[in-house]
Parts: structure tokens; sequence; C-alpha cells
């Protein structure tokens, strides 16, 4: 596969084998990836050549952290191909991202779906239930303020199930709960690993 784009987390990415997991991977992994299921790009540094995914299972517990390489992907989807998708099942975490799409709309940044939701909408594959969160990132290259944030939460609060939602910024993800709350630092999870920072959006904190 061609990729112009770099892979992102949250990228949903077909062409993993059950040949090329690990001989001690969980009989459910090898189960989901013989069907043909997507793994998702995941943030871990990893060999030149290869890309950190993670196996998705049917239940909360089944989550397998693995690693593919780039030549063997077949297919990308991209969370931000999924916010104008129909659904075909009518769970709560659905129906939040048809009331929530004018909001994120107005935002005007990229945003996109990720979670449960991402992966039954790319995939088909049913894994959401009546107590799924929906699951959303929006990419911000750029601070985004502490205020402008608690308005945002204010303006999702409305939903039909909770939403977690994300802010992609060049270093890492912080949730936007956090970044809108008091504290005065944030977990930042990084390529590298999670850490404490003042500001998601410093070169330091990427580095510290």
């Amino acid at each position: 596969m061609s990729t112009f784009q770099p892979l992102l987390p949250h990228d949903l990415l077909w062409g993993l084998s059950a040949a090329a997991l690990p001989i001690d991977a969980p009989a459910w992994a090898f189960e989901a990836v013989g069907l043909g299921h997507p793994v998702v790009v995941r943030r871990a540094r990893v060999a030149a050549g290869l890309v950190a995914v993670g196996v998705r299972g049917q239940s909360r517990d089944q989550r397998y952290a693995t690693h593919m390489k780039l030549e063997d992907v077949q297919r990308r989807v991209r969370p931000e191909a999924l916010i104008a998708m129909t659904p075909h099942a009518d769970w709560p975490a659905l129906r939040a991202l048809q009331q929530i799409r004018p909001v994120m709309n107005a935002l005007g940044l990229p945003w996109g779906v990720a979670g449960g939701a991402g992966f039954e909408l790319a995939s088909g594959v049913p894994v959401l239930h009546a107590d799924s969160d929906l699951d959303l990132i929006l990419r911000t290259p750029d601070l985004l303020d502490r205020q402008h944030a608690a308005r945002l939460i204010d303006q999702l609060a409305g939903a039909v199930c909770r939403i977690d939602l994300q802010l992609q910024t060049p270093f890492g993800a912080v949730a936007l709960r956090e970044w809108a709350g008091s504290s005065r630092q944030v977990l930042l999870k990084a390529e590298d690993g999670a850490r404490l920072v003042d500001n998601p959006w410093l070169a330091q904190a990427a580095a510290a």
C-alpha cells in the first residue's frame, strides 16, 4: 500500500495476517485477525518499516499490542472518514454521533470517530452495546485554550451517551475533560509513553 500521509494513532489498518502474530498471542487475537478484522494504530516506537498496532477482541479486556509491517498494509481508514457514515445499528453511541456532528463541524478543525464506534462503522463488526461511550478525536495543531475546551465540554454534555474526546496535539494526545479541568498538569500520551505536562502543545512536553 502506498501511504502518502503518515499513519496516525486511531487509524484502522487491514492486512495483518494471523501468521504474522507472535506465537504467544492469545487465541482470540488469532481469531480476530483470521476473520479479517482491522487493527488500530497505537502510540509506540517501533523499528523502521513497522507500525505499532492493537488487535481488538469482543470484550473490553481483549486488547493485544503488537506491530505489523508497513508493506503488509492493504487498506487504511482514518477517523475523519467515519464522521458522515450512516450507521446500520441504533446504539446510543451512534445516535450521539448524529447529535454532536454540527457542534464538531462548527469547530473548523479535523475530527473523527475512534474506539468501538469507529471500529464498527469502518468494519461492520458489531462491538458496540447499550453502555458504549462515543470516542472522538479532534486534531488541534495549535493551542486550544482551556476556556474553549470547557465550552466544548458543555456543548457535548447533552448527548445521549458519554463522550470521550481526545485532543491530538503535535506531541501526543490529551483528554478534553482533563484539559478543561482545573489541574495545572494534564496527562499527555506520547509515542514514548505518558507524562504529566503543563502545556501539551509545547515541544518540551514531548521531550521531558
